[in-house]
């Protein structure tokens, strides 16, 4: 699906599908994570269930108020140790497919939150 967005210097899913997200003009087709200011390309999960800890993690050092974690094209929930890192440090996050995780994440970062989009590509 293509987004139609406007004009803005941060950085917006501007259209996904199967097996790919594309940011601004870069397209991607293996896990990532999206910031207003950051791309974080080939993010290690490659799939659901690859998912661990240590990859939320990461999250937590960028500082974002609310997480989006996109789980591939179907809803699924990860285990509460999985999302360990980020219910420690009272991290906000929100668990959705993909397609989802991207139109929300578009309309956080529209309003000017600091929003991350954890993208699982599967």
């Amino acid at each position: 699906m293509k987004l139609h967005i406007a004009q803005t210097a941060a950085n917006l899913v501007t259209s996904y599908g199967e097996g790919y997200v594309t940011v601004l003009q870069n397209r991607y087709e293996k896990s990532l994570i999206v910031l207003p200011d950051e791309v974080i390309a080939d993010w290690p999960p490659e799939n659901f269930e690859a998912l661990k800890p240590e990859h939320l993690a990461v999250l937590v050092a960028r500082n974002p108020e609310i997480v989006l974690l996109g789980t591939g094209n179907k809803l699924r929930f990860p285990r509460p140790e999985v999302m360990r890192p980020l219910i420690e440090t009272g991290r906000g996050y929100e668990v959705m497919d993909l397609p989802a995780a991207c139109r929300t994440y578009n309309i956080l970062v529209a309003e000017g939150r600091r929003v991350a989009a954890a993208l699982i590509m599967d």
